[in-house]
């Protein structure tokens, strides 16, 4: 198999070649086809997310062909396309798992983290974490919806009925999400970096209501907000922008700091919440209503061999949409 390996945090990813994955019991193994960057994978490499099982594969929007399963797994699995998530295995034995909480798991393993991901050819999971895909889909389209369709989902939940929805940080899941408000009748209102008007012309052609720069006060009030960039100081400018009993869903895996703010723009039964990881019950909700909404992803795909490219286009800004790698 060929892999982009992380050899050091803060290191560009090297060029290795490794004899292919053998699937252990409960196990199986796909055949890469496409793998989305997420912010996720930066946090990973630039070491803000600590103790990565090194040396690592990162990539945790993982579409591919099942070619050969361990024991356990059924073998009419092989053929089938699967995607593989962020959550790659939790225990099922903790008081999370057995209350339907395993994104809170207490021993699970995290696929592009601490287990290898799909900057690869090939990939091993867990069985029971990979989902069935639409095996006549593109795959390079249903790549980022494996982490930015599936967390943008769960916080869409967080969020509440609320009809008015800001969106901070307009990026991957950002748009994948507005999409689906605007399918459920819900109105948008994107916030990306000050001056990123090819962002706010995104999210304009989309359908959005309105769009502008993060500091800036939306025409209306909102009824909750979800915070994509990893920005601490976006909470008190999103809590300031939402009505009474509003909701602010903080997406991301990792943030920089909250600042120091005043009780009074949480006052007033405002709530501030958080989102972490998925469940398989998130998937199994979330890819029939991508569907059924006509959910598009945007896209920039690199080879294999150009994985740091995309990170740093990824860090600096200059994606619409997400990066896939094609093995």
């Amino acid at each position: 198999m060929r892999a982009m390996v992380l050899q050091e945090i803060g290191k560009p990813l090297v060029f290795a070649e490794r004899p292919d994955p053998t699937p252990a019991r409960g196990e199986l193994r796909l055949v890469v086809e496409a793998c989305a960057v997420c912010r996720t994978d930066l946090h990973v490499v630039d070491g803000d997310l600590t103790d990565p099982h090194l040396p690592l594969v990162p990539g945790h929007e993982i579409v591919g062909i099942v070619d050969a399963v361990g024991e356990g797994v059924d073998t009419a699995r092989i053929g089938r396309r699967v995607g593989v998530p962020w959550l790659g295995h939790t225990c099922g034995e903790c008081p999370y798992c057995r209350s339907n909480a395993e994104n809170l798991c207490d021993r699970p393993q995290f696929t592009g983290y601490t287990r290898d991901g799909g900057f690869a050819s090939h990939v091993v999971a867990d069985a029971d974490f990979a989902f069935d895909l639409d095996g006549e889909a593109d795959p390079v389209s249903l790549a980022p919806l494996l982490c930015a369709g599936l967390i943008g989902w769960r916080s869409l939940k967080k969020a509440g009925e609320g009809r008015k929805i800001g969106l901070y940080g307009f990026g991957a899941a950002a748009y994948i999400i507005a999409q689906v408000c605007l399918w459920q009748g819900r109105e948008v209102y994107a916030f990306s970096r000050s001056g990123d008007e090819a962002a706010q012309h995104f999210a304009l052609g989309l359908g959005a209501a309105w769009a502008g720069g993060s500091e800036q006060k939306p025409p209306v009030e909102l009824d909750a907000a979800i915070i994509f960039a990893p920005v601490g100081s976006l909470v008190p400018a999103a809590l300031k922008a939402v009505r009474k009993g509003g909701r602010v869903v903080c997406g991301g895996i990792h943030m920089s700091d909250i600042p120091s703010m005043p009780y009074a723009i949480l006052w007033e039964e405002r709530q501030l919440l958080s989102v972490a990881n998925l469940t398989r019950g998130d998937a199994a909700e979330f890819f029939p209503l991508a569907r059924q909404a006509g959910v598009r992803t945007h896209t920039t795909t690199y080879p294999l061999d150009k994985a740091n490219e995309a990170l740093e286009d990824l860090r600096a800004g200059r994606l619409s949409g997400a990066a896939v790698l094609v093995p």
